[in-house]
C-alpha cells in the first residue's frame, strides 16, 4: 500500500505581516502533481491544517478546492486530523457525511479513537486517527487520574488502540504533538512551532509506536525521524519561520509491504518564493552582480554588517529584495563585560586615547588613519572652542 504523509500545512499563516497564502496554492498544486503521478491509496494530514482556529474565509476555500480535487477528481482518501493550531470542533463538523467521499476527519477526542479499513493486495491496513488533545481533556473523558502529561495521554490510547486488536496486522498510527526518542538526539524544533506545554510535558516516547508498520506525525516543521524509519515528521510543506531556512522541505512517500514493513522516500517540494538570510554592507547587497543569480522575490531577512549609521535601509533593500520581511544590523564584535568603564590607567590618557578604546570596545576593531584624524581634530576644536 501507498501512502503520502503530510502535516503542518497552516493554510492562512502570516509571516511578518506577509500572507503566505498565495504561496500555500503554489505549493499544494504541486502536491496535487505529486499525487496524480504517485497513485496512492490514501493522503494523510498529521494535524494543523490551518493557522488559527478561527481561519480566514479565503484559506478555507483554499483546503476546499485542493480536497475536492483529492477527492472527487483524483479518488484518493483522505486522513487527517487535528492538530494543536486547528479548532478541532470545527474540523469535526460534518465529518459523518464527508466519509462517504472519503474524507475522514478526526477532530475532537470524544474517548473513541477513530479507525479506517482501507484494502490492498495483501488484505486490510488499519488507520488510527488520534487527533491533538489536551492532556487534561482525556484525562476527564477517560476518567483516569493517573494521566497529567501528554506522555501519559499517549501511552493510555495506544494501550487503547492494542487491547482491540492483534499486533501482526499492518496499521499505521496518525497523530500530533512532540515525539521524541528517549535518550536519542534531540529533535529540530522551529521558532514557528507552538509549544504544547511549559517544562517539558509535552514529550512523548516514540517506544510507544514500534507496534505498527508506520507512523505519521505532525507537528515538528523539519522533515526527521523519531527514533526508528517508520515513526516519522513530514514537516510543513512550506518554511515559516527564518530559523527554518536550512531545511528542506516536501512530503513522505510511504510504501508499506505484505509484512507490514514500509519504505519511505522524501519527495522535495519547490515553493515559489524561497526564505532565506543575507548577510554584508547595505551597498553591496544592492549590487546587480551579488543578486543576478538569485530569485529577488524571496523572502529575506538582511543582516546588515555597515558601521555607520543607515538611512531607511529596509526601503533601499525593497528596491531590489520586494520582501524583505525583517533586518538587523550586526555589530561584530567580542565586547568586554563592563562597556561604559574606561580601562585601568585612564586618568593618564589623552581623550583621544579613551576615544580610541572606547571605539573598538564597542565596534571590535580600532579606528582607521581617516577615522583618527577626524577625531583627533573634533577633539581640538572641542577643547579650543573653535567647534561650531
Amino acid at each position: 500500500m501507498k501512502i503520502i504523509h503530510t502535516g503542518d500545512w497552516h493554510i492562512g499563516k502570516i509571516v511578518n505581516e506577509f500572507s503566505m497564502l498565495e504561496d500555500q496554492e503554489y505549493i499544494l498544486n504541486q502536491l496535487i502533481s505529486v499525487i496524480e503521478n504517485e497513485k496512492p491509496d490514501a493522503l494523510i494530514i498529521a494535524g494543523d491544517i490551518f493557522d488559527r482556529s478561527i481561519p480566514p474565509v479565503d484559506a478555507v476555500e483554499l483546503v476546499d478546492k485542493v480536497f475536492n480535487i483529492v477527492l472527487l477528481d483524483l479518488r484518493v482518501p483522505i486522513f487527517a486530523i487535528a492538530g494543536n493550531h486547528d479548532s478541532a470542533e470545527r474540523l469535526s463538523f460534518a465529518s459523518r457525511i464527508l466519509t462517504n467521499n472519503g474524507l475522514h476527519i478526526a477532530g475532537s477526542f470524544d474517548g473513541n479513537i477513530r479507525k479506517v479499513i482501507l484494502e490492498d493486495g495483501f488484505g486490510p491496513v488499519n488507520f488510527y486517527l488520534i487527533p491533538y488533545s489536551d492532556p487534561r481533556t482525556i484525562r476527564n473523558i477517560l476518567q483516569d487520574n493517573e494521566i497529567s502529561t501528554h506522555d501519559d495521554a499517549m501511552k493510555k490510547l495506544v494501550e487503547k488502540v492494542g487491547q482491540a486488536e492483534n499486533e501482526n496486522k499492518r496499521s499505521v498510527m496518525i497523530t500530533h504533538g512532540y515525539i521524541t526518542y528517549m535518550g536519542g538526539q534531540a529533535d529540530i524544533i522551529s521558532e514557528s512551532e507552538r509549544p504544547l506545554s511549559i517544562g517539558g510535558t509535552d514529550i512523548v516516547n516514540s517506544n510507544y509506536f514500534n507496534s505498527f508498520s508506520y507512523t505519521a506525525l505532525g507537528h515538528l516543521h523539519a522533515p526527521q525521524r523519531a527514533g526508528a524509519d517508520n515513526i516519522r515528521y513530514s514537516g510543513s510543506l512550506l518554511k515559516y519561520s527564518f530559523s527554518e531556512v536550512n531545511q528542506k522541505k516536501g512530503i513522505n512517500v510511504v510504501e508499506i509491504d505484505g509484512d507490514g514493513n514500509s519504505c519511505v522516500k522524501l519527495t522535495e517540494l519547490k515553493p515559489k518564493r524561497d526564505m532565506r538570510i543575507i548577510k554584508g554592507p547595505l551597498e553591496e547587497l544592492l549590487k546587480s552582480e551579488v543578486y543576478k543569480d538569485t530569485n529577488t522575490d524571496d523572502y529575506i531577512y538582511a543582516i546588515l554588517t555597515d558601521k555607520g549609521e543607515l538611512i531607511d535601509p529596509i526601503s533601499k533593500l525593497r528596491s531590489v529584495y520586494p520582501n524583505v520581511m525583517g533586518l538587523t544590523k550586526e555589530i561584530g564584535i567580542s565586547r568586554d563585560d563592563n562597556k561604559t568603564s574606561a580601562s585601568e590607567g585612564y586618568k593618564s590618557k589623552s581623550k583621544l586615547e579613551l576615544f580610541q578604546e572606547f571605539y573598538s570596545s564597542i565596534q571590535g576593531e580600532p579606528l582607521s588613519f581617516e577615522e583618527l584624524k577626524i577625531i583627533e581634530k573634533v577633539i581640538g576644536e572641542v577643547e579650543t572652542g573653535g567647534y561650531k
